[in-house]
């Protein structure tokens, strides 16, 4: 039993264990049981020796939303869950991502945006389909950029590009996320899980001290790079969500998704109320 609930789906594929993010119906944002999940998983993982490589993917159209909306209020409001739950889960992942020993082929498979483009920015190797967008768009919306994307993207392509698309928030499609270094390759989408478990079977037989030392070492430069960062932008994050700029986004964002959610409603009963 690798995860406490279904919000994640494992599958086992000989030495190869296929994770699916499994909130289709809210796009597979980071809601409190995904984050339970993701907390454990990774240990878990690391203790079966019969696994040797991980894909990690999303069930549905997307990848990941990031963070889960609906959870923005309360994070809002209550500077404690805020301070001690939420944003301090967010480094435990991080960090089980980052320790990990095992490679993680990360196959995005939709958009990946803000917590969850940065999870998949934390895969070992990172396959896309031609429909996948990656986006932080923590700043367009009033937050710091805290949670990942800030640290790690400079390590993955220019100081200058990192810098241009978390302050934009401007959404990176797959061909141009692949020419600026943030996947290694891009697939039809039909092809992208086939291709990463094809590579994660590659990995799994692969000398296994060797490979798991030699990712340590690799990922010597992640810790170095974001020590102390991830720390600062996780705090400075958990404050940005008391600004009014951020409450006013969240609002309207609400808002949004409310009339949507009416819209669909309404036209849904329309034909039964004609009947």
């Amino acid at each position: 039993m690798y995860v406490p609930n279904d919000s994640i789906q494992v599958e086992a594929d000989g030495p190869v264990r296929i994770l699916k993010f499994n909130r289709p119906e809210i796009r597979n944002a980071v809601s409190a049981d995904i984050k339970e999940a993701l907390k454990v998983v990774w240990d878990n993982l690391a203790d079966d020796l019969d696994v040797g490589a991980v894909v990690l993917t999303g069930n549905g159209p997307a990848f990941s939303a990031g963070g889960d909306i609906a959870d923005f209020a309360r994070v809002t409001a209550d500077g404690e869950y805020r301070r001690r739950i939420r944003l301090r889960h967010a480094k435990q992942i991080i960090d089980a991502m980052t320790n990990f020993p095992l490679p993680v082929v990360v196959a995005v498979n939709g958009p990946a945006v803000g917590l969850g483009c940065s999870l998949a920015s934390l895969g070992d190797i990172i396959l896309a389909g031609e429909s996948a967008m990656f986006a932080d768009p923590h700043v367009s919306i009033g937050l710091v950029a805290g949670d990942g994307g800030a640290a790690i993207w400079p390590l993955m392509m220019s100081l200058a590009k990192a810098k241009e698309y978390i302050l934009t928030g401007d959404p990176i499609p797959a061909a141009e996320a692949h020419r600026i270094g943030l996947v290694n390759h891009v697939y039809p989408d039909a092809e992208l899980l086939p291709k990463a478990i094809e590579l994660a079977h590659r990995l799994a037989k692969q000398p296994r001290p060797a490979l798991q030392e030699t990712k340590k070492i690799m990922n010597m430069h992640i810790a170095r790079a974001s020590f102390g960062i991830l720390e600062t932008a996780l705090a400075a994050e958990s404050e940005s969500f008391t600004t009014e700029e951020h409450r006013e986004k969240v609002e309207a964002f609400l808002a949004r998704a409310n009339r949507k959610s009416a819209e669909r409603t309404n036209a849904g009963s329309g034909p039964a109320e004609k009947g």
